[in-house]
């Protein structure tokens, strides 16, 4: 089989490799389709860490940072009775990089680490599942607090977890979804998957959206999807209630006297299989539609181009077929 290996910043290389053979516990799937994480692609690219601490060694993993892919089924280790061969499944969560990673046309996962999907959409449509149970965690903790269902909702970044959040918060039941976004692009994005509104904070939006102190204030609740301070801040200052940090943080944010009126921060409790199951659950009643992130789809030995797309934000999410030639 083919698997692609990251040699150094900005090369790589597809090796050719036997086909795993599951252990106990573990399924081997035949690798339909993997989507870009933007962030883990990018700094691998530049080796950049993903976050304070972090670091990547060279070679990178054979198959990683490929963790969002959808395929079949097609062999059981022993003791496996929660999936049957045929069976379409998404890996909803990465057992860590230095596992080989789903960037090939076969992979074998932990059952545990995999969810069953609808298999009568594109394998595109459900490739994106991790990110969308990562999403799906910030979600579930904002129902407990009884924050979106009927509000004005804010969203930050309308990359590919902006865009997710964004159709989140409608089935959750806000009122109404406005998100920001630099990118033109991003924006006109997020109208087509149901923003009611999206605005360059760049332009002046005090009459819109008044911030802290002043007015009162037009956003209930939100969800930073960027992880920059100078985002996080823009809507702390503009949302009444609840923000929601998902994105990366890399530097500090300040809470500062005038965010005292009751402004509540909440952060990311972590991985979860009953956020997947949420995230897929949306995506069969047709609330979640994951196949408007992906902008491009190219051949798996294209992987640079792809990821020249991401650096000029060209592309969303692009979407790599493992078993496709041109």
């Amino acid at each position: 089989m083919k698997i692609l290996q990251v040699t150094s910043p900005n090369t790589y290389t597809l090796l050719d490799a036997p086909i795993p053979e599951p252990g106990p516990g573990e399924a081997l799937i035949r690798v339909e389709a993997i989507t870009t994480c933007p962030q883990w692609d990018l700094h691998l690219r530049h080796n950049e860490p993903m976050f304070p601490g972090h670091r990547f060694d060279y070679p990178y993993t054979a198959g990683q940072p490929g963790h969002e892919a959808t395929g079949e089924v097609v062999a059981l280790g022993e003791g496996v009775t929660e999936l049957a061969a045929g069976d379409r499944v998404s890996v909803w969560k990465d057992p860590g990089h230095r596992h080989p990673g789903c960037y090939a046309q076969y992979a074998v996962k932990p059952v545990e680490h995999l969810i069953r999907v609808p298999g009568h959409l594109p394998p595109e449509a459900t490739a994106p599942v991790e990110l969308a149970m990562c999403v799906g965690a910030v979600f579930r903790m904002l129902r407990e607090m009884n924050a979106v269902a009927g509000r004005r909702f804010g969203v930050t970044g309308l990359g590919p977890a902006g865009l997710i959040a964004a159709q989140m918060a409608r089935a959750e039941g806000a009122s109404e979804v406005v998100g920001f976004d630099l990118n033109v692009t991003r924006r006109e994005t997020g109208l087509k998957v149901g923003i009611d509104a999206a605005y360059d904070p760049r332009d002046d939006l005090s009459g819109r959206f008044p911030a802290r102190p002043g007015k009162p204030l037009a956003l209930e609740c939100g969800v930073d999807c960027v992880g920059a301070k100078a985002s996080v801040e823009f809507l702390m200052d503009r949302t009444a209630d609840v923000v929601a940090l998902f994105g990366v943080q890399r530097e500090d944010y300040t809470y500062s006297p005038r965010h005292y009126s009751g402004l509540r921060l909440c952060g990311y409790r972590g991985h979860s299989r009953e956020a997947a199951e949420y995230a897929v659950d949306l995506i069969a009643r047709g609330a979640l539609d994951l196949a408007p992130l992906v902008t491009h789809q190219l051949p798996l030995h294209r992987y640079g181009e792809g990821i020249d797309l991401l650096e000029r934000q060209e592309a969303i999410k692009v979407c790599y077929r493992p078993w496709e030639e041109v």
